[in-house]
Formats: structure tokens, sequence, C-alpha cells
């Protein structure tokens, strides 16, 4: 029985159901406005569903409309350059990702990319879902590990905090994460690798960033900004403020 917590869902990929790519993108969904504004993010997401869109799942609920979405991309890990998850994380995992479709290279590992779900269905278990789906979507396609440069959904509330400090706090009474969204992944099988303390880099003229936040930007030094994992550095003589965010590998064996 579907409960309010465990709504009914179908999950398929982008690929089983290309109709479903429009209402995917319009789905309401809360991303912080700067992070929208990551190049690399920018430049590849669109590319996921037009080159790979069997590595997209997506959910819709009993009534059709699209709850849930998941991105992951293949690429290969066990190269001379690589072998270690990178430090400058979703960035560099899309960038070797579509480097290696360009250059025919055959994938040995699968990268979750995002798990969006839609503003009203939240706190319902769907994530859990969807990250279940990506490690199945995975290895039915052979692979046998599937990785994920996790954004801790609760560590904007601590910016000031180390990653490195957060990542790895867990809770007495079960030993899990502390924090909701490594949490999930830890129960869905997956296990906390390191730290990418450069995964994401969004850069801008002060005037984009007070468009983005609504902040005044007008003083050097750290600046803490609504939803951002650590503060962003302003610096009003150069008129330009750099965000770098760190996230968390997690690494899924299949």
């Amino acid at each position: 029985m579907n409960t309010p917590r465990d709504p009914a869902l179908a999950i398929t990929t982008l690929a089983e159901r290309p109709e479903l790519r429009d209402p995917m993108w319009q789905m309401a969904e809360d991303w912080p406005q700067f992070i929208l504004h990551d190049p690399v993010g920018w430049a590849y997401m669109g590319r996921i569903i037009a080159e790979l869109p069997e590595y997209v799942v997506v959910a819709t609920d009993a009534e059709g409309s699209v709850v849930a979405r998941g991105f992951s991309v293949p690429f290969v890990l066990d190269m001379d350059g690589r072998r270690e998850l990178p430090g400058t994380g979703w960035d560099q995992v899309l960038l070797w990702a579509f480097s290696d479709l360009r250059h025919g290279r055959k994938p040995d590992t699968v990268s979750a990319i995002e798990i969006t779900v839609t503003t009203g269905m939240l706190g319902r278990g769907i994530s859990g879902r969807m990250v279940a789906a990506l490690r199945d979507n995975a290895r039915a396609r052979g692979f046998r590990e599937l990785v994920a440069p996790v954004r801790p959904n609760a560590k904007h509330l601590e910016p000031e905090v180390p990653m490195s400090e957060y990542a790895f706090r867990t809770r007495e009474h079960d030993g899990l994460p502390c924090d909701p969204w490594l949490r999930v992944h830890a129960r869905a099988g997956g296990a906390i690798h390191a730290v990418a303390p450069a995964s994401m880099t969004v850069s801008g003229s002060l005037e984009q960033w007070r468009a983005w936040t609504g902040l005044p930007f007008d003083t050097d030094g750290p600046v803490l900004v609504p939803g951002g994992l650590v503060p962003v550095r302003c610096s009003p003589e150069h008129g330009h403020a750099v965000y770098v965010e760190p996230n968390v590998w997690v690494r899924h064996r299949l």
C-alpha cells in the first residue's frame, strides 16, 4: 500500500520516455540561483539529456506528472591521469564524461550528477528511491560502481565549518551520517570516500552576485549567502566574487 510518504511512482529512463523531457525541466525546484551559473553545468547539463538520455531517470506520479529527475554520466576512471576520484568533483567528472564520449572510450564507472525532487513532494522518501533508480540503472548497464559528488543538504546551515569535519559526523544511536542527504546515500548502500574540496566553482561580477542573492557584496572577504555551503570570497577592489563549493564523494558498489 502506498502511504503519503511512499507515493505511487513510475521511474523510467528518459530514453524510454522522451516525451518527459520538457516537463522534467518545468518542475518546481529550490536550487540557489547562483548554483545555476556554474559554467561547467551550464555547458553540459543539456547535453546529458540530448546525448545520454539512457542515464537520466525520471519519476512520475499516479497522474503522470513529473515529480523527480536524476542525472548520471558514464566515464572512465581506470586510466592514466585519473584512477582517483578528483578533488574537483562535480565539474571534473562532467568534463571527463564528455571527453570520453567524444573520444569513444569505453566507460567503467557511472557518476550521479543531480537528483531533484519537486518542491511539493519533498520529505516523502522520493530522493532515496531516485538514488536506488540510478544504482539499478548503472547495474543494468553492466557497471560495478556508481559514484556521487554529493552536495550535503544541511551543510548550508553551517557554512563556516570545514567540509572535512562536517562530512564525517555520525549519529550516536545508529552510526549513520548526521547530514540527511549523506544519510540517504548511506542507507542505499553508499560509503563516504573523500571530500572534493573544489567540486564546483561559480565566479561572477559583483553586479551578478547582487542579482543572484540580493546581498550588497560591497565588503572585502567572505560573504555568507543563502544556500551556500561555504562563504563566497568577495573582492570589491577587483569587482568580482568567487564561490568554490566542496562536495563529498560517495561510492556505491554495485
